[in-house]
């Protein structure tokens, strides 16, 4: 009983609290992580990356400014699980339905924050695999590491950064913010070596290929080797379900400015600098640092290193660093890719271990409420943070991550034969490496849990833009524009979002697995939270619709 009556420590300023999220954005991370799967997902769709982007920020913005303002009304732990409840309790006659809502947000919410770090923990393997076989290409080809080897990592690192977790906030804002520093300065450094490349190297110059060997560029859309002939081109969706495609995938770059609405309870002015720090949030890691991050990338492909290239690397940001440190930084390309993934797996570290925060602390909200098993609602003794939530997670991430490692190479990125047969035989590749036929047949594994996860924020993202409008409709500060107009855009973009998951393999874009598969666990997901609500409602004796309003 002790340990059900502690409370959560409010330390965080604006400061802490804005760099908790911007952790979880982590630009420096994602263009390592997400380039090759935007780059695979429906080929050539990835021609269309930064419009995708730009349509995910839209949608994200629409969400930030309801998030925001709800953080004004509701500042405390649980986010939008605590949005939906007092928005509807407040209400003359939607408080009914308070319990429902706010059990369906926290539902949707798990599909995000339980599936997202394992994606994390996956890419953080598949980044050590691809330095390994860099730097011991007897043992690890780089560009298809080893599946058990990536697994494995995969597992570790999520325990790890569970630890760091567990030790409590402080000490992950510390953290946070200096690997938040170091990857903005290696990002933008990555940026103007690739657009200085580009604009020194114009079509018919003579540059490098990743083998080191000197080839004639060319840029054109069209062909084996697709590359975008103009800074414009860049920009250009060229195709609307291009586009579309890509932000469906694009959208786990921008997720992470909700994030801090979690941490009401440990900051020491909520209603003020939770609302700022989403915004803020949102506005330096994606609006300043992906889009020129994803310009300068893109900008950089041409016929030596194409977006065919980069769909058939395991790293193809890697690649592009050592291109560009052999070019332009005395042939220490090598180098120059190593440092510079020293950055990317300090910031995978701050976004994952951001990410089990928040979830670990939705999932306390849950518990201390009875919506989940109760044993979640507790405190640790000592370092007052939501322990069992957090290792449960770490679990979850671990089997998560595994499995997306293993089959990282399977569906549309499965190498072909010739390659599978030069790869070192050992432990490594004992597991996920069969023929072609075999691994094209199967799931992308990393694509997979992303898009499962992707689901669940856009479901997640899409009520609460709902609850913002409940929870302005009969307020006195409501505003047509913010409390209206801009939530319904964010809902329906969000929405839309998820419908082309569907509306994608009907238009015989890329792969079907993938997407119908999300769709898939998404329903099975929901379904099971439903059995899970009416039962834990009879055996708690708990109203599923409210007869009267609570005081």
């Amino acid at each position: 009983m002790a340990e059900e009556q502690k409370k959560m420590v409010p330390t965080l300023g604006l400061t802490g609290v804005t760099v908790n999220a911007m952790a979880l954005i982590a630009p420096g991370a994602f263009l390592w992580i997400t380039f090759v799967v935007q780059a695979g997902y429906a080929y050539p769709s990835g021609l269309a990356m930064w419009a995708g982007i730009f349509a995910a920020l839209m949608l994200a913005y629409a969400t930030a400014i309801s998030y925001s303002e709800l953080a004004k009304l509701y500042p405390g732990a649980g986010s939008s699980y605590l949005f939906a409840e007092q928005a509807f309790l407040g209400k003359t006659q939607a408080y009914k339905f308070a319990r429902i809502a706010k059990f369906t947000i926290g539902w949707a919410s798990h599909l995000y924050y339980w599936v997202y770090p394992g994606v994390m923990v996956a890419t953080m393997g598949v980044m050590i695999g691809y330095i390994v076989g860099s730097i011991a290409p007897s043992t690890m080809n780089a560009g298809v590491p080893g599946p058990v080897f990536m697994a494995l990592i995969a597992i570790i690192f999520s325990f790890a950064v569970a630890w760091i977790a567990f030790q409590g906030v402080n000490g992950s804002t510390n953290v946070n913010i200096a690997i938040n520093a170091i990857q903005i300065v290696a990002l933008l450094f990555f940026a103007a070596l690739a657009i200085a490349y580009r604009l020194g190297h114009p079509d018919g110059s003579t540059g490098l290929a990743l083998d080191g060997t000197s080839k004639v560029l060319h840029y054109s859309l069209t062909g084996d080797a697709p590359a975008h002939p103009s800074g414009w081109s860049v920009i250009l969706p060229h195709n609307f379900n291009w586009m579309m495609l890509q932000a469906t995938i694009a959208i786990l770059l921008l997720v992470g400015f909700e994030s801090v609405t979690s941490l009401g309870e440990e900051a020491l002015n909520p209603k003020k600098d939770i609302p700022r720090a989403v915004i803020l949030s949102l506005t330096i890691q994606c609006l300043f640092c992906y889009l020129i991050e994803y310009f300068a990338a893109n900008y950089f492909l041409n016929s030596a290193y194409s977006l065919a290239d980069a769909k058939g690397s395991a790293a193809p940001i890697g690649d592009m660093l050592v291109i560009l440190g052999n070019a332009l930084l005395g042939g220490h390309g090598q180098a120059f890719m190593l440092l510079e993934a020293l950055t990317v797996f300090l910031a995978l570290i701050g976004t994952t271990l951001s990410c089990i925060n928040t979830g670990a602390r939705v999932t306390y909200a849950m518990g201390r409420d009875s919506e989940v098993p109760e044993h979640f609602g507790l405190l640790h003794g000592e370092n007052l943070t939501p322990h069992r939530a957090i290792w449960t997670l770490a679990t979850i991430s671990a089997v998560l991550g595994a499995y997306a490692a293993l089959y990282f190479f399977a569906g549309s990125a499965a190498p072909d034969d010739k390659t599978i047969a030069t790869l070192p035989h050992n432990l490594w590749y004992a597991v996920g490496m069969s023929s072609n036929a075999s691994l094209s047949a199967l799931p992308n594994g990393l694509a997979l849990v992303t898009l499962v996860s992707n689901f669940g924020t856009f479901a997640l993202y899409g009520l609460t833009n709902i609850v913002a409008i409940v929870a302005f409709r009969e307020h006195h500060e409501f505003s047509g524009l913010k409390h209206m107009v801009i939530p319904i855009f964010g809902a329906v973009a969000n929405f839309a979002c998820m419908a082309f998951y569907i509306i994608g393999p009907i238009e015989g874009l890329g792969s079907v697995k993938e997407p119908l598969m999300a769709v898939g666990i998404s329903v099975i997901w929901g379904v099971y939270g439903a059995i899970y609500f009416v039962r834990n409602s009879k055996k708690k004796g708990k109203e599923t619709i409210l007869v009267t309003k609570p005081a």
